[in-house]
């Protein structure tokens, strides 16, 4: 069973920065895209970012771009999120999620991310 554990998440006043990271366990980590979702609070889960399984692809949401920055570090079975000149409507549950398909092109819809973290609260402060 994929387990994803996600942590870094705390509060930050709006132009501050943090780094979320997600540590996966229970298959190869390798060979499955990663993605970063999140959901604020009275509003859908949306996508905020996705990573290939090589790391030669990224992918933002438009809302983030030339912000947030998706890695993933292979050998430690971790992907990051780093978040830098956040705003307050960045607030929310950020989750990480797991890829169903081995070795996929780019990255997966929405639908097919088939592994969740539990999440973790990002909060910015105007």
């Amino acid at each position: 069973q994929v387990q994803l554990v996600e942590s870094g998440g705390g509060l930050v006043q709006a132009g501050g920065s943090l780094r979320l990271a997600c540590a996966a366990s229970g298959r190869t980590f390798s060979m499955y895209a990663m993605g970063w979702f999140r959901q604020a609070p009275g509003k859908e889960r949306e996508f905020v970012a996705a990573i290939s399984w090589s790391g030669s692809s990224t992918y933002y949401t438009d809302s983030v771009k030339g912000r947030f920055t998706i890695s993933r570090d292979n050998a430690k079975n971790t992907v990051y999120l780093q978040m830098n000149s956040l705003k307050p409507e960045d607030t929310a549950v950020y989750y990480c999620a797991a890829d169903g398909r081995r070795l996929r092109i780019g990255a997966p819809p929405p639908s097919e991310y088939d592994y969740w973290g539990q999440g973790t609260q990002v909060t910015v402060s105007s």
